[in-house]
């Protein structure tokens, strides 16, 4: 609307119309406006310039406001949370606002109330941050940046980031708010701040993902983009209300994971070399699978990025799009209007794409469209939940995909788990015992057996002994015989005794192989691969 108005396409009062139709608000005439004493100096004038509205009236825990623009929340979420009353919005056009700005705050040039640079002290409603509680006689719009609990939270944050933490976890426990990070796969619980706070810190957390503070009954995701040690970074938010409150997760996502290629994520020279060979064809599906958090989303960036040089048109569709990857197409899932999975594949397919990734396949519908495009001359990469590779055979046919299509458009399948690797700084060697060495499948007696290495925990690693993790992974190549087994519906022990007989390394031989490297320790291996066993 504003490039509209800005290009004189319309006024500022039509498009205030329109907007008003559209989202079944009221507009208001600013004009003639009479706005109390009492209720400007709650809103200083500097605050209510940065968000483009002007409070109107408060009675019985309502305030009613004006701004330009329906769908910046962000400002009128802040005046609930600090004034604890519920927000009726009304519509004005920007210019109307910046005039009504100026003439109802003209008295704050010559000191007068509602003074933006120092406003006077307000009592704090319900829901104030404890922050604001915490300077005596100061303004709580005042010197936000300098508040305790927006340093604590930037504290919490940035401390995660640098051990590495995937995911910050804040979960209210009724007399305490317990914070954990999630690094290497593990959760670790950090100190707890003082119970007075959360309100304050789930909040103001809140409030840097531009979601709702006065919604706490639904759960909502949001976003929060921010830079450490000069490099930028997103997180991605998300809320569940909980008995005792809202529990908040932050996820990072580092752009800079993105940039590995094949060898880095773990694969050996000659997995790579087999991967590259599948997704170079011209066509099929590549499906990577494992459990949630096995690293599946980060294989298939890393053959997206391998594969993104400028001569194919690639396009992703993906719930939610996590990582922005240059020259490439992403389409976000968007149900609640009809963009399901097996939709955005029908409408990707009329692009002429060369590379199609599909976030997960979880129903018949997107496995049908994914089969569809590969049969079509279309590489189709795609992750699913199943335990081991042969098992996302019996998968697609539960699905719905007919035995000779799957056969037909098969052309490899990736399984894999994340381990965590050995810290570098404190690593040692130490001789096998008969059980660790049985559990990796290799019978040998104790004293002839390989020097395995472990950490020894140091301050590096935060007494862990470990330091970043690694993938172990499993490749099923759909070659003649196995595309025979597919096509005659043969059971899933005939395809797993089919694949070891023609070389299919299991997730926990490959684990062992990363364990008699140094890499990664017999508990974990055995921890992760607890199926692979046989």
């Amino acid at each position: 609307m504003d490039a509209w108005v800005g290009e004189g396409v319309l006024t500022g009062w039509q498009a205030a119309a329109l907007q008003a139709e559209w989202f079944g608000l009221e507009t208001v005439d600013l004009s003639a406006v009479v706005v109390a004493d009492d209720l400007l100096a709650q809103v200083p004038q500097a605050w209510a310039e940065r968000h483009r509205l002007v409070p109107l009236a408060r009675n019985a825990g309502e305030l009613q406001i004006a701004v330009c623009d329906p769908l910046d929340t962000a400002g009128a979420d802040s005046l609930a949370h600090r004034l604890g009353v519920k927000i009726a919005t009304r519509l004005a056009p920007a210019e109307e606002i910046a005039r009504a700005i100026e003439r109802l705050y003209r008295p704050a040039a010559t000191g007068a109330v509602g003074e933006a640079s120092d406003p006077p002290p307000q009592s704090p409603g319900p829901h104030a941050d404890a922050a604001d509680q915490s300077k005596p006689g100061a303004s709580s719009w005042a010197g936000d940046e300098d508040a305790p609990v927006i340093r604590l939270v930037h504290a919490l944050i940035h401390a995660a980031i640098d051990r590495r933490a995937s995911d910050i976890h804040l979960e209210p426990l009724g007399r305490r708010l317990r914070v954990r990070y999630r690094i290497d796969g593990v959760l670790v619980e950090v100190d707890c701040p003082p119970p007075r706070l959360q309100s304050a810190i789930l909040s103001r957390v809140k409030l840097m993902a531009n979601i709702s503070i006065a919604e706490k009954r639904l759960p909502q995701d949001g976003r929060i983009q921010l830079s450490h040690g000069g490099r930028p970074l997103d997180l991605r938010v998300s809320t569940l209300p909980t008995s005792h409150g809202e529990s908040l997760v932050l996820r990072v996502l580092d752009q800079e994971s993105l940039k590995r290629g094949l060898p880095e994520l773990g694969l050996s020279p000659e997995q790579a070399a087999l991967l590259e060979q599948w997704i170079t064809r011209p066509d099929g599906i590549l499906l990577v699978t494992g459990p949630t958090g096995s690293g599946k989303t980060t294989t298939l960036y890393g053959c997206l990025h391998h594969l993104n040089t400028g001569g194919r048109k690639i396009i992703t569709v993906e719930d939610p799009v996590e990582y922005q990857l240059s020259g490439i197409n992403q389409v976000p899932v968007r149900p609640e209007v009809g963009l399901t999975f097996g939709a955005a594949l029908r409408a990707m397919l009329r692009q002429a794409p060369n590379v199609i990734m599909v976030g997960e396949i979880r129903d018949g519908e997107t496995a049908g469209m994914a089969v569809h495009a590969s049969l079509t001359g279309h590489l189709v990469l795609s992750t699913l939940h199943t335990n081991d590779a042969p098992g996302a055979v019996p998968r697609m046919v539960n699905l719905g995909i007919a035995p000779f299509l799957l056969a037909a458009s098969l052309r490899g399948i990736l399984a894999q788990r994340l381990v965590r690797k050995i810290c570098g700084a404190c690593r040692q060697p130490f001789r096998s015992t008969l059980a660790e060495l049985r559990a990796l499948g290799l019978n040998r007696e104790p004293g002839g057996g390989p020097v395995f290495m472990r950490g020894r925990g140091c301050a590096a690693c935060h007494g862990s002994g470990y330091h970043g993790r690694i993938g172990i992974f499993e490749l099923l190549e759909i070659d003649d015989d196995i595309r025979s087994l597919i096509h005659a519906q043969a059971s899933l022990g005939r395809l797993r005794a089919k694949a070891r007989a023609r070389g299919l390394v299991t997730l926990r031989e490959d684990g062992a192989r990363k364990v008699s490297a140094g890499l990664t320790t017999v508990e974990e291996v055995v921890s992760i691969t607890v199926g692979d066993a046989s």
